[in-house]
């Protein structure tokens, strides 16, 4: 009898562990497609689109400054930085608990205040769960080499 319980007990913590993996799993996954949309959204310039995602207390990390909400859409909005093309070549994402921080090794052209400009950057973009959806909350450039590589 005490053998049939161990083995019930360790059935169901199997179950649970499982099912938290694959929900982890299937998160990671929702992240990374809410990251490539904004990037296509950014390069479109869709501010109303973009201000769904961002949340109200963002703020953003540039190489030339650090900016909030209305500040980053006002510069989408004007093109003062046209994100254009964002090439992703790599992505990691961990999730804890309502927060989930990814990162994207990106080759970035834009245009920043008329000047074309070809950069290679590793973006860290961190979400949080907010009443049942995610919002982007941090969003930091690190510039790097192009031989740069994320540990998974």
């Amino acid at each position: 009898m005490k053998t049939q319980v161990t083995l019930l007990v360790l059935f169901f913590l199997t179950n649970i562990g499982l099912q938290n993996m694959f929900a982890q799993g299937d998160i990671k996954e929702e992240i990374k497609e809410l990251s490539k949309r904004k990037w296509q959204l950014m390069s479109e310039k869709n501010v109303d689109e973009l201000a769904k995602i961002f949340h109200n207390q963002s703020k953003f990390v540039h190489m030339s400054g650090t900016w909030k909400k209305e500040r980053e859409l006002e510069i989408i909005e004007t093109g003062s930085i046209w994100y254009k093309d964002a090439k992703i070549h790599d992505v990691a994402v961990e999730v804890v608990n309502n927060t989930a921080v990814l990162w994207n090794r990106i080759t970035l052209n834009s245009i920043v205040r008329g000047n074309d400009v070809t950069l290679e950057f590793t973006v860290t973009e961190t979400y949080i769960n907010d009443q049942g959806s995610w919002q982007l909350l941090a969003f930091t450039f690190s510039s790097v080499r192009d031989t740069h590589e994320l540990e998974h």
